[in-house]
């Protein structure tokens, strides 16, 4: 099992910046503000051919004006205190730059009790004379003390191969009596993870599905809108009869209108977010139950469906589900047929009535299966993880390319393609390039007769005979070369003779 590493220090010393500098790229935020890391983030990253776990985490101790008793704050503290009990080898971050203030101190007194091998990384030391300065910290009765730059990369090396020293040290047991020599049998070979982004406007109870599905406090959840800003990765394991399968619960920022983005962090949150999408196999878009589907909830949608993502609706708070989506659904229905003189039905309490009204709304998204929950009671969540398993499984389908053909050779027989100009569009051959998500190539006369209304005709087909439940399907068009048309016979003018 590989190590684990934790990053501590108290607020705005750098560690969001060490993180990304060890881990190679930009995970967790980082900015000026502090507080701004709440949640534990990590990151599954190898060093000189060893794997670990790499943690961030938020700050150790409270600031000006910061109340013990605050819900964020202290759902964060608690989020540190994991991270350390779980910890192999600790980082502790100090600021060279602001020498040794009471917070270094009372981080140290807490690490000290914790009796987990620590070592101090004095950030931000830019110069020979504060690589001099980072020796003053040795007052925090720490033996090995290392000068590192976050922004500049330097000194990482020694910092790191003291750690990984370290978790050799603690990880490795011991070789049994008599076995050595012996040849064991191989170990099961792990699949991929599969991504799941927990995506939807601030506010829907993303965290609180995710810490439901661990059955933990794994992030941190508070009423308060905007709580999460990291997009946080939560390994996951399920055993269904004998069958053991690995996810990653990504949790991210709420998707909020752009004129509402208020600063910078939440810039980046949302910036996460919409990378969470592009890089997930499946997107969980979860909506209020007591809101209905609002316009955000929409333009959400549409950037799972822009980003050609796999798709998963959840409307979560079931359980405190009230009257407004009830008066909603039958508002709409009122409408409609009191166009057609008839007598409006009684309120819908149905889950199928309510997923039939969910996806009319998200029309654009109708090929996804809704699920409704509670992460508070548990509500539905083993149908959720379900649905996760069966979209799945729909996404592994390879289509052979005779049954291929067949479907949509009947298919263009029931309904031809509409003619432009005289010009109809005519199919040749059709064959499948990719899985996730599943994408036809499919050869035609003229690819510009390939309209959207027809493609849209051709997937739903698609979707009757081979399911593809939860996946987009992508129709390429690709124009087959023309037969080359034999020159036209001419006549050849007479020459003029010279007189």
């Amino acid at each position: 099992m590989p190590g684990l590493i934790a990053i501590v220090g108290r607020p705005n010393v750098g560690k969001s910046a060490l993180f990304n500098r060890i881990a190679g790229r930009r995970i967790a935020i980082v900015h000026d503000q502090p507080g701004v890391t709440r949640d534990r983030i990590t990151a599954e990253l190898e060093w000189r051919g060893r794997s670990f776990t790499l943690v961030d985490t938020g700050g150790i101790g409270l600031l000006r004006r910061e109340k013990a008793n605050d819900v964020i704050i202290a759902a964060a503290m608690e989020q540190v205190e994991l991270a350390i009990e779980a910890a192999d080898v600790i980082l502790l971050v100090v600021n060279v730059q602001e020498g040794v203030v009471p917070l270094d101190r009372e981080a140290a007194a807490r690490l000290r009790g914790s009796g987990k091998p620590v070592l101090v990384a004095v950030n931000k030391v830019d110069t020979h004379r504060s690589e001099t300065s980072a020796l003053e910290f040795s007052e925090l009765g720490f033996d090995q003390v290392f000068p590192v730059s976050a922004i500049h990369g330097e000194g990482i090396q020694p910092l790191m191969d003291a750690a990984m020293g370290l978790i050799a040290v603690r990880t490795e047991a011991p070789s049994e009596p008599g076995v050595e020599g012996v040849d064991h049998a191989p170990s099961i070979k792990e699949q991929t993870p599969l991504k799941l982004a927990i995506v939807g406007r601030p506010n829907v109870g993303k965290s609180s599905i995710i810490n439901a599905l661990t059955n933990s406090e794994r992030v941190v959840v508070s009423p308060i809108p905007g709580t999460t800003r990291d997009a946080v990765d939560v390994p996951f394991e399920v055993v269904t009869e004998g069958v053991r399968q690995s996810y990653v619960l990504i949790d991210t920022a709420g998707l909020r209108k752009t004129k509402r983005v208020d600063n910078s962090i939440e810039f980046f949150s949302v910036k996460r977010a919409e990378e969470s999408i592009a890089r997930c196999d499946i997107a969980i878009l979860v909506l209020d139950a007591e809101a209905g589907i609002t316009e955000q909830d929409k333009k959400v949608a549409d950037r799972i469906v822009e980003a050609r993502r796999s798709c998963i609706v959840v409307v979560n708070k079931w359980d405190l589900m009230n009257d407004a989506v009830r008066k909603a659904r039958v508002e709409e229905i009122e409408r409609r047929q009191n166009k057609e003189n008839r007598k409006a039905p009684n309120v819908m309490t149905t889950l199928s009535e309510f997923g039939e009204w969910v996806q009319r709304h998200l029309f654009f998204l109708d090929y996804a299966p809704v699920i409704f929950t509670s992460a508070l009671s548990g509500f539905h969540l083993d149908r959720l993880l379900e649905a996760v398993r069966y979209v799945a499984a729909q996404l592994q389908q390879k289509i052979p390319t005779a049954i291929l053909n067949r479907t949509l050779q009947d298919a263009v027989e029931r309904r031809q393609p509409v003619s432009v100009r005289g010009h109809r569009l005519k199919f040749f051959y059709a064959t499948q390039v990719r899985q996730a998500p599943p994408t036809f190539l499919l050869f035609v006369s003229r690819d510009e007769l390939f309209s959207d209304q027809y493609k849209k005709y051709l997937a739903d087909q698609m979707r009757r005979a081979f399911g593809y439940e939860g996946c987009p399907i992508i129709l390429a068009a690709k124009a087959r070369p023309k037969t080359i048309e034999p020159m036209r016979k001419f006549k050849p003018r007479p020459r003029q003779t010279s007189r």
